[in-house]
């Protein structure tokens, strides 16, 4: 296993409009676009961390802010805040960029658990992260108490079944 990397080397941004096809009729973007979007930044700064492909395990939490509309510009990034033996939890937020005043305003946070995956689709060792900021300090101390509401969940969803 190599040495923990420090959360920045992974650190993905990305940068996205709001069209029309993305929105609702009330002119603001569809949650599941953003969710979408969610994913994917974190997905890849997920494949940044370990260098593997991976597959998403859970969205552990969404939070819909506030909402972004047709002409806004969408600034997602995304951080692995934790890791497990094959897991990554990442962090998400995205911000809102209102073009006519470039103010700037949160729209949605979200982490999720990424699992790193070989070749032939199983779970594979992944690095440790080091957090390099105090919010992502609180979020890794915080790590082993959403893995346990995470397991809890599953359980309470098998029983479903």
């Amino acid at each position: 296993m190599t040495e923990p990397l420090a959360a920045g080397v992974a650190r993905t941004i990305q940068t996205r409009l709001v069209l029309p096809p993305d929105t609702n009729h009330m002119g603001t973007i569809f949650g599941g676009t953003v969710l979408a979007y969610i994913d994917e930044i974190a997905a890849i700064t997920a494949m940044r961390h370990s260098g593997k492909a991976v597959v998403t395990a859970s969205i552990d939490t969404v939070n819909f802010l506030s909402s972004a509309k047709v002409g806004d510009i969408l600034i997602l990034e995304g951080v692995v805040i934790s890791t497990g033996r094959t897991s990554m939890e990442v962090y998400v937020k995205a911000e809102c960029q209102h073009i006519e005043t470039s103010e700037k305003s949160l729209t949605t946070t979200a982490i999720l658990t990424m699992v790193a995956v070989d070749s032939e689709g199983k779970p594979t060792p992944v690095t440790g992260v080091i957090p390099e900021t105090a919010a992502e300090e609180k979020l890794f101390k915080s790590a082993q108490e959403r893995k346990q509401r995470r397991m809890k969940v599953n359980e309470y969803a098998k029983e479903l079944c």
